[in-house]
């Protein structure tokens, strides 16, 4: 099956175009209204506002139009607009919006959970309930763990990020914007060194020791009997797009399965084709006991899934497990339509040939600048973290830099990281590859501009 871009009939033409500084006065009308209704704690990271996106572009309400490398973090990565997606939104709406699954049941419901089944590793039997967001999805996944262990220790690791609800604010390893001045954070959490080859004291250390030394920790100071579950993100998202070291996942879950404990994996930011399988976890063969998904799942619509293990979802009393909007009708129909558009258009396929494209490029930058300690990442889950040349001394200012130097030019870039220093690239999987490459022009020289 190919894994070139998928090229529908683009509504909007699939190029950047500046047409003068920005905010432009549209951009700037609306943020002066926003100034006096939202919340200053809602912050975002690019000045203009959106008024159309499509494929890989986005364009503001002053005609701008920006390459997009972030894909609202992970979530279109079957384009901001996809027509499979539009008309199974469309078509669902002309019948019911909500109706609440608790309360009268729909075969959109089922049939999105049978679809979970199909592409999530494992051929165990299986059971799903949904939600609306990964921080309500991992909430729910450490529910049902502890319901099922009757055990309440929970491992979450450095570097982790989990959501901003109480429970995930204390899951989540960086302290600032997201857990600062909102404590006291729910007990029983316990944190666990990641494997970060980059940044290990040893860089000799394997996978497998680097798990050991987890295990070792874990034995000590909660007790494996006490453990509830492990959670974490086959490849951090929020903490820099950390990959750990070979052999890390796989003896973690080796490990708890021999002692009982759930194994979850936190697939929010890397599921759904973004890492060139349908999910992390699969580059290394691991079979979690219980998933979370969000992001991509949907095509843009808010939906969350907690798939996993039937014995454990299941022990679970009714009624324990639930909300509202939990599994939209709405957004049930834009899942099913998004994950068909994945198999049929291979983005999985797509998400390798993006890393081929783009990983060369970024690493020859690397060489030629002395700014990028490590390009990492899979598929078009890629990273950029800079440091200070001749060091690993994290460089949160000239990331700044770079982002802003970016949007000048029209491309839309994301930055993360525990330190700040990290450029992350998530460009939508139909984007096509003159304009990846058109993109990373922009990139490139922004780099090469700080130097």
């Amino acid at each position: 099956m190919s894994t070139q871009a998928v090229s529908p009939a683009y509504r909007l033409e699939q190029k950047r175009s500046i047409n003068g500084p920005f905010p432009g006065p549209k951009s700037a009308e609306l943020n002066a209204r926003r100034a006096a209704v939202v919340a200053k704690g809602v912050a975002s990271s690019v000045p203009v506002y959106v008024s159309d996106a499509d494929g890989g572009i986005i364009r503001d309400v002053d005609g701008n139009s920006f390459i997009d490398l972030g894909s609202g973090i992970a979530v279109t990565s079957v384009g901001a607009s996809d027509p499979a997606v539009v008309g199974a939104v469309k078509e669902q709406v002309e019948h019911f919006t909500h109706t609440c699954f608790m309360v009268t049941p729909y075969e959109g419901y089922i049939a999105l959970a049978e679809k979970l089944h199909e592409v999530t590793p494992g051929d165990h039997e299986k059971r799903t309930v949904l939600f609306n967001s990964g921080a309500e999805a991992v909430e729910n996944a450490i529910k049902i763990a502890r319901s099922a262990t009757g055990r309440d220790a929970v491992v979450a690791f450095d570097h982790a990020y989990h959501g901003r609800t109480n429970l995930t604010m204390g899951l989540t390893a960086k302290a600032m914007p997201y857990k600062t001045g909102f404590g006291p954070f729910a007990s029983e959490i316990y944190r666990m060194p990641m494997s970060y080859p980059y940044r290990e004291e040893n860089p000799q250390i394997t996978g497998t020791e680097a798990a050991n030394r987890v295990i070792l920790a874990i034995e000590k100071q909660i007790g494996a009997d006490q453990t509830a579950a492990i959670l974490i993100e086959p490849i951090q998202g929020e903490g820099g797009f950390i990959v750990p070291a070979e052999g890390f996942l796989p003896r973690l879950a080796e490990w708890a399965k021999s002692k009982g404990i759930v194994f979850i994996a936190d697939e929010v930011q890397s599921g759904f084709c973004r890492t060139g399988e349908w999910f992390a976890v699969q580059h290394e063969g691991v079979i979690p006991d219980i998933m979370t998904m969000a992001k991509g799942i949907a095509g843009g619509m808010p939906l969350s899934a907690v798939t996993g293990r039937a014995e454990l979802l299941d022990a679970v009393h009714a009624g324990g497990l639930g909300g509202t909007y939990g599994g939209n009708p709405v957004a049930c129909a834009a899942a099913l339509a998004a994950i068909e558009t994945m198999e049929t258009t291979n983005l999985a396929g797509r998400a390798r040939r993006i890393e081929e494209l783009a990983v060369p490029r970024l690493k020859q930058l690397a060489e030629d600048t002395g700014v990028i300690g490590e390009v990492r990442g899979r598929g078009a889950m890629l990273a950029l973290e800079f440091v200070k040349p001749g060091t690993k001394t994290p460089d949160a200012d000239i990331t700044k830099a770079i982002a802003s130097a970016c949007l000048a030019e029209g491309v839309i870039i994301l930055t993360c990281g525990t330190y700040g220093n990290v450029v992350r690239l998530l460009p939508p999987l139909v984007i096509g590859d003159d304009l990846l490459a058109d993109a990373l022009d922009v990139l490139e020289a922004a780099v090469r501009a700080q130097l």
